[in-house]
């Protein structure tokens, strides 16, 4: 995704501001018995902006090879300041709470760190604990709804959080999906927070107008959350049945739930969707076979890091970002590839001539001039966005 930060910028405050994987080399990570060892600063950076700022990511749930939230933020995290001769590392949680993650914030701003950057909603909590007592930290935060923060808490001038419109490219892939000839779709959510909601409406929306547009009324999607952000053998086995009922992909979304969806698909010689990134050589490499992936939502974690970063450590445009949620979502009508929520448009789609890039473009197209809307109402059934197609609502598995 290209990073052209005065078309984002442009954008992104043209929206309303609302109140919603394995590296080449792996590094050690900060915990609380572990010390963090600082990055060495690219030699071409100035000795005043390295002295001015030091970047820390602190992960949630897993680690920086899940190919999935915390490697993107990583690697964006990474990359800006080798670019840019700032220190940084990463500081990894002991378990999944709120203690453990400000533990970890903590042990960062206690090295120096001031820029903490944090990816996803579970970092609320530690948020709202941290974010206050320490003013002379810049907190930057992936995913963190004012949902999630809570209608009682009022974002501190040192808090930015980027939220997306996931529903956006729940649609696309939906939509895509069904031009590309497949009409038994499942949607395998995680847990059911709104990221994870939105994902799976949009995806049924996109299914239903795709369905409509080709008069057909065989379209048929299942529809269950795990409960949980992981695979293991009883999600599995609700995937065995649907792949041996008839299911033709299904669109995975929510951490690593993805690997019962594969697990299964790959018995069945069957297909997924991805999601968050381009999931077709995480699928690949995890099940040991290609071309199992149709396509994946993606939302612009990456460039949401980077561009964040750029403009407020190099250009010095925090006042533009504190005590804000911004929505991100389609900046371009024209290049879909600038847009936070897309999907792949090379190798990690499943072209075909009954749907090429082109026909994926003019969707693009009609979504950012209008004539296509996508609801995000999560107080919403999945069967409420069915027109012409079923919708089996199976609840949850676990939860």
């Amino acid at each position: 995704m290209k990073k052209f930060i005065a078309i984002v910028m442009v954008a992104m405050f043209a929206l309303s501001m609302v109140a919603c994987s394995q590296p080449a080399a792996e590094e050690t990570p900060a915990t609380e018995e572990t010390p963090a060892t600082e990055e060495t600063a690219a030699p071409e950076a100035s000795a005043e902006a390295a002295s001015e700022y030091k970047v820390a990511m602190i992960t949630d749930y897993g680690d920086i090879t899940d190919q999935s939230f915390n490697q993107t933020t990583y690697e964006a995290c990474k990359e800006f300041c080798e670019a840019n001769g700032l220190q940084f590392n990463y500081f990894k949680p002991a378990g999944d709470s709120d203690a453990e993650r400000v533990a970890m914030i903590e042990s960062a701003i206690d090295e120096g760190y001031n820029v903490v950057v944090m990816p996803g909603y579970a970092f609320a909590g530690a948020i709202k604990e941290t974010a206050d007592i320490y003013p002379e930290v810049t907190f930057i935060a992936l995913d963190v709804s004012a949902g999630d923060l809570g209608d009682d808490y009022t974002l501190p001038s040192n808090l930015y959080c980027a939220v997306y419109q996931e529903e956006l490219c729940g649609y696309m892939a939906g939509y895509a999906a069904v031009k590309l000839g497949y009409t038994k779709l499942g949607f395998l959510g995680g847990m059911a927070v709104p990221a994870v909601q939105r994902y799976g409406l949009g995806f049924v929306q996109g299914v239903d107008a795709a369905a409509a547009e080709l008069k057909l009324t065989d379209v048929k999607v299942n529809y269950v959350y795990g409960g949980q952000f992981f695979g293991d053998a009883d999600i599995t086995a609700v995937m065995d049945t649907w792949y041996a009922g008839g299911t033709e992909v299904v669109f995975a979304c929510g951490g690593g739930i993805y690997t019962s969806a594969v697990d299964a698909a790959k018995k069945a010689n069957a297909k997924v969707i991805g999601v968050d990134v381009d999931q077709a050589g995480v699928i690949a490499g995890y099940a040991g076979v290609e071309g199992m992936t149709v396509t994946s939502a993606m939302k612009g974690l990456y460039p949401t890091t980077y561009d964040t970063l750029t403009d407020v450590i190099v250009n010095g445009n925090w006042d533009a970002y504190k005590g804000k949620i911004a929505t991100l979502g389609l900046v371009s009508g024209d290049d879909p590839e600038l847009n936070y929520v897309q999907i792949p448009m090379g190798e990690g789609t499943q072209w075909s001539d009954s749907f090429t890039q082109d026909d994926y473009k003019a969707m693009v197209k009609d979504m950012f001039d209008g004539k296509i809307t996508v609801s995000n109402d999560v107080s919403k059934a999945p069967s409420d966005f069915a027109t012409v197609i079923a919708v089996e609502d199976q609840g949850a598995i676990k939860g």
